[in-house]
């Protein structure tokens, strides 16, 4: 059974958010992503198989090693979903700070 994963779901980990930070910067190994963490290397293999399927990582192959590197196109999508969001709580925030200083003027 083949189960489609979610890309809101593979980010929400934060060990899977440290990956794409250390790939972010430079293709690497699964080796040489594990060794940024103290836990067994199938389980990083597992975070590996997650963020590949869903889009975030790609692989490709040099010789006998496989390198894992970001997909920008995927990640674009993801900051594209984001920006309203983040947009409407900027400008919450906004609101809430003017108010918040009309109100110490007025004090």
């Amino acid at each position: 059974m083949n189960l489609r994963r979610d890309v809101f779901q593979a980010i929400a980990d934060p060990t899977r958010r440290a990956i794409l930070l250390l790939v972010a910067a430079q293709a690497m190994t699964a080796g040489a992503i594990a060794a940024n963490f103290n836990t067994a290397r199938p389980t990083v293999s597992k975070h590996l198989q997650i963020l590949t399927a869903c889009e975030l990582l790609q692989q490709q192959q040099n010789g006998r090693e496989i390198y894992y590197h970001l997909n920008p196109p995927k990640m674009k999508e993801i900051a594209d979903f984001i920006e309203p969001f983040r947009k409407m709580w900027d400008d919450r925030y906004n609101k809430l700070e003017a108010i918040m200083k009309d109100y110490q003027s007025k004090k």
